[in-house]
């Protein structure tokens, strides 16, 4: 390997894609993306089970320090990993929080201590981490928060609620902001925390949806200590981290996990019509092809985002492109799914689970259209700072929060 760009030669490129392939062969089965009623207990427990037996193969975590608990390896190794990874079943579908978004904020901006105590614990799977942002006045406007995190000696006591977070009723580990200056304007007086889920000052609630799960979840803070040193980065400078941490959260939703051009969706929709008998329909067959079409564009952005990382950028804005086109293929999805179901889409007998869980899937997907910040907040921010069209009028700018009429401040 050539220590100054961490190239590998082709010999040693070939030895480890083979020990991947090996690996993935034997242990990425296949695991269903959604349970039977909503119930993810078996899958998260799959999930760990594959993590830690890719962990004990030493391919999880290439690229964080062996002290951290990661492989010390390079980037082209990642993207080797990657490349065969998307031959195979997606198996880490529960991990795209803790690993794309907790884990790469724990590492940019954790002590050391905090990491070597906390990464290796979640690069192995055995502890699941949540993302704690939005609250019931502060979605869109993730700035307007009201969650407080007061100093008092060596803790933060934390008191507010979150709500809309994924995992959160599974999960050992959070990232949280929270307000830790009211007198400061809305974006500079905010830091961001780790926090135990299982600190009984912890209540979370589950949200019962409408397609049968709970994945979503209320989280309350009641005077919740925590140890000062689990503050991330520095004292109200979050908003900086949380930026940092939306842009890992639209690369992991939007580049997926996988390297290379893949069409899941539209190469399970072609599977499903020839199932249904409605391959040979002409208005089918337009659809799957434009979902193909979309899915092949969204992995050409994904792409050049994971090169941009490998050449050790940030993720920058470019990152809500792949979020913005995920969520149109999401939106498309749910009609060609209906056209091809017929009536089964929406009535089935209890022995055709396919059809049930394709209407869950109908169900479900209209959240991809919200989560990691809305259609129109990725617009914004693509216009913003990738087009560099002039920003919104911004009358909260400079002033106080403490003065804003935001959530239930009067």
């Amino acid at each position: 390997m050539t220590e100054e760009t961490g190239a590998l030669s082709p010999d040693e490129a070939e030895t480890f894609r083979t020990r991947c392939r090996t690996f993935l062969e034997s242990h990425a089965v296949g695991i269903p993306t959604r349970s039977e009623g909503g119930n993810d207990q078996d899958i998260l427990a799959a999930t760990k089970t594959f993590q830690q037996a890719l962990t004990d193969a030493g391919l999880a975590g290439l690229t964080y320090p062996v002290e951290f608990g990661g492989q010390g390896l390079t980037k082209a190794h990642e993207r080797i990993f990657r490349e065969e990874y998307a031959n195979y079943p997606e198996m880490t579908g529960q991990l795209v929080i803790s690993h794309g978004m907790c884990l790469p904020v724990l590492n940019d901006f954790g002590s050391d201590e905090l990491k070597r105590t906390y990464m290796p614990g979640n690069i192995s799977g055995e502890h699941l981490w949540c993302q704690m942002f939005s609250e019931p006045g502060a979605g869109s406007d993730v700035a307007s928060l009201q969650t407080r995190a007061e100093r008092d000696g060596d803790e933060y006591i934390i008191n507010g609620q979150k709500v809309w977070t994924t995992l959160a009723h599974v999960c050992d580990f959070g990232v949280l902001i929270a307000r830790t200056d009211p007198d400061q304007p809305k974006h500079a007086g905010i830091s961001m925390f780790m926090v135990d889920m299982s600190d009984p000052a912890v209540e979370v609630r589950p949200i019962n949806q409408i397609d049968g799960g709970s994945h979503f979840n209320e989280v309350f803070f009641t005077d919740l200590r925590i140890p000062a040193s689990w503050l991330l980065g520095d004292y109200n400078d979050g908003w900086r981290q949380a930026t940092a941490m939306l842009m890992y959260e639209r690369v992991a939703i939007g580049a997926g996990s996988t390297s290379g051009v893949v069409t899941p969706v539209a190469d399970r929709l072609i599977e499903r019509a020839r199932e249904m008998g409605r391959a040979a329909d002409p208005l089918v067959r337009q659809q799957l092809t434009e979902i193909y079409s979309h899915e092949f564009a969204k992995s050409l952005v994904a792409m050049r985002t994971r090169a941009a990382m490998k050449a050790g950028r940030a993720p920058g804005p470019g990152g809500s492109l792949g979020k913005l086109h995920g969520a149109r293929i999401s939106a498309m999805t749910r009609s060609v799914n209906l056209e091809i179901a017929g009536p089964s889409g929406v009535a089935w007998l209890d022995e055709d689970a396919a059809s049930g869980a394709e209407a869950r899937g109908v169900l479900s997907s209209f959240a991809s259209s919200i989560a990691g910040g809305t259609d129109e907040i990725q617009k914004n921010i693509i216009g913003d700072r990738v087009l560099g069209l002039p920003r919104e009028p911004s009358i909260d700018k400079g002033v106080p929060f403490r003065d804003l009429l935001v959530g239930t401040q009067s």
